[in-house]
């Protein structure tokens, strides 16, 4: 348990660091990318080579501990298939990436994070964490739950918007309107950072909290960067919409 509860802290503390540089470095991906960040690979293959792993080891965990499942642990991970299957495979399956390049350094990273998160998760909900089958039924489960499927909702719905945004006008960067971009440059964001919200809130755990700290670690730069970049290289963009979060930021 000490080394579990170690690598939260310093888990937790490098995402402290990477919020900071992020704040003013954005990520070389997208429409960030960079050839001096090195080799390249087609953007596809690196999505799902960098996501997968969340698919696949959190499969190993439930086939190593699979002689002592219980309905709970089944049903967690069925909610973590549910967005990463989409996220790993079915996303980038769908998106408009032909011809766009990542880095293999951002791959690289990405899959660190992945392999690193897994662990922390995993670990959580198949060793450390203890859960009555009742726990389904509580207010933290129900309402954490609905959090998740409210962002899992935002989240997908904001980037089949942007998908049809380019396939009536083409590649390149579009003014998105309609849903939640009359509010946000980023709605996407918003419902990933909703998603899990709901997962600290359905297993509160000290995993569901380290995950969230960074995801809005990763997420709101990027939001700010693009907001930033838009109004800069979009004519037209609107000025008045709030960067991930409505109302607030």
């Amino acid at each position: 348990m000490n080394t579990y509860t170690n690598t939260l802290f310093i888990w937790t503390g490098i995402s402290i660091i990477a919020f900071i540089v992020l704040l003013f470095k954005s990520a070389p991906y997208g429409r960030y990318s960079m050839s001096s960040w090195g080799p390249s690979m087609s953007s596809r293959l690196g999505w799902i080579l960098m996501e997968s792993p969340t698919v696949y080891l959190m499969l190993l965990f439930m086939f190593y501990f699979s002689s002592s499942l219980e309905v709970v642990e089944i049903t967690l991970i069925s909610i973590w298939m549910v967005h990463y299957v989409h996220r790993s495979f079915v996303w980038p399956l769908r998106a408009k990436l032909e011809g766009k390049r990542i880095t293999l350094i951002v791959v690289l990273l990405a899959a660190i994070f992945n392999l690193v998160n897994v662990y922390i998760q995993g670990s959580w909900i198949f060793i450390y964490g203890s859960y009555e089958k009742e726990w389904l039924l509580s207010p933290f489960f129900i309402v954490g739950l609905l959090v998740f499927l409210i962002g899992l909702y935002i989240n997908i719905k904001s980037d089949n918007i942007l998908m049809e945004l380019r396939k009536e006008n083409g590649s390149g960067y579009h003014i998105p309107n309609g849903f939640l971009y009359n509010k946000v440059s980023c709605p996407n964001y918003f419902g990933e950072i909703l998603e899990w919200l709901g997962w600290f809130i359905m297993t509160l755990s000290p995993a569901g909290l380290v995950f969230l700290i960074w995801t809005m670690a990763n997420l709101i730069p990027r939001a700010k960067s693009n907001h930033e970049w838009s109004i800069e290289n979009i004519e037209g963009y609107p000025k008045d919409r709030k960067k991930v979060i409505p109302y607030l930021y």
